[in-house]
């Protein structure tokens, strides 16, 4: 990973950030993705101030440091992070060089989310660079399942109320709601895919496990021919002609990937693509976790319509 050079400006920048005043008597959180965020808030509400710092359009993997992100982490009470190495890459680095002891790994006001959520796809062999961009620890996208979603917010409730005790039933009543609401866009979204459990499609990277067994859809093969490895003109074929056995009709691809592959598969097989967003934020009018999950069910729902 690159550090840009600006982060030689780091002192100065600790310098401006101490000069900076919180909000009065909020927690300040920083999540390292919008999705947290988002999750954050809705238990938080305004008892805490929340900002992310990787975008839900960016890839959560690869994300440029800003000496912006400095300042966030500089004044932060809490940062939740997503864990099992999804912001190996680019945060570690960052939380080292805020000087925020509060932050630190293993410090009271440092959260890996993944400890409280269901985690899929942890290997049970070796785990070498041959094999991709593996994630040693199992697979970080848990957040697409809402009941992750609902543990990920009892984790913020439980957090919160061990900071601000005298705000402690302040958030379990935020928090019973947004599990009241939960419950039910659950049933709604589950109503939604009943029709289309057990259908088949292709995904271009390994980010959608939580979300397709939570609804019933069978990933059976990827445009990666490994996690992180650009499609080869020999697994493409490969691809293909799974589609064509299995008569699959459906390619979801992240809006940070490159959308030319996808298309020449989806022609080749009389397939579609959908650009299924992963994250809040993926697109704008995203701004919250329910509107992720109508968002992305709802792009489901008409394409399988399309493809019957």
């Amino acid at each position: 990973m690159k550090i840009s050079r600006s982060f030689l400006l780091l002192p100065v920048l600790a310098l401006a950030a101490s000069g900076l005043s919180q909000a009065a008597g909020k927690i300040n959180v920083v999540t390292a993705t919008q999705d947290l965020a988002a999750l954050a808030a809705e238990v938080g509400g305004d008892h805490i101030s929340v900002e992310a710092i990787a975008k839900g359009y960016q890839d959560p993997h690869f994300v440029e440091p800003k000496p912006s992100f400095l300042l966030k982490l500089q004044r932060a009470d809490l940062l939740a992070v997503v864990g099992l190495q999804l912001e190996i890459g680019w945060l570690p680095p960052l939380v080292t060089q805020s000087g925020n002891s509060k932050i630190q790994v293993g410090a009271g006001g440092y959260l890996d989310i993944s400890q409280f959520c269901q985690i899929l796809e942890i290997p049970t062999g070796q785990v070498t660079r041959a094999m991709g961009d593996v994630h040693p620890l199992g697979n970080p996208h848990y957040w697409l399942d809402p009941e992750n979603g609902r543990r990920i917010a009892k984790a913020f409730q439980n957090k919160f109320s061990e900071m601000r005790p005298s705000d402690a039933a302040y958030f379990a009543q935020r928090y019973a709601d947004f599990d009241q609401r939960l419950a039910a866009a659950e049933k709604r979204w589950e109503a939604a895919m009943a029709p289309y459990r057990g259908r088949k499609v292709v995904t271009y990277h390994r980010s959608l496990p939580n979300f397709c067994e939570r609804f019933g859809l069978v990933v059976v093969d990827y445009i990666e021919p490994r996690p992180g490895i650009p499609p080869t003109p020999a697994h493409t074929l490969e691809v293909i002609n799974t589609m064509k056995r299995d008569n699959i009709k459906l390619i979801l691809v992240e809006p940070y990937f490159d959308l030319r592959t996808p298309n020449s598969i989806a022609q080749a097989t009389g397939g579609t693509v959908a650009v299924m967003l992963p994250s809040v934020g993926g697109v704008k009018e995203v701004t919250n976790y329910f509107e992720l999950f109508d968002y992305d069910i709802n792009l489901l729902t008409s394409a399988f319509a399309k493809v019957k």
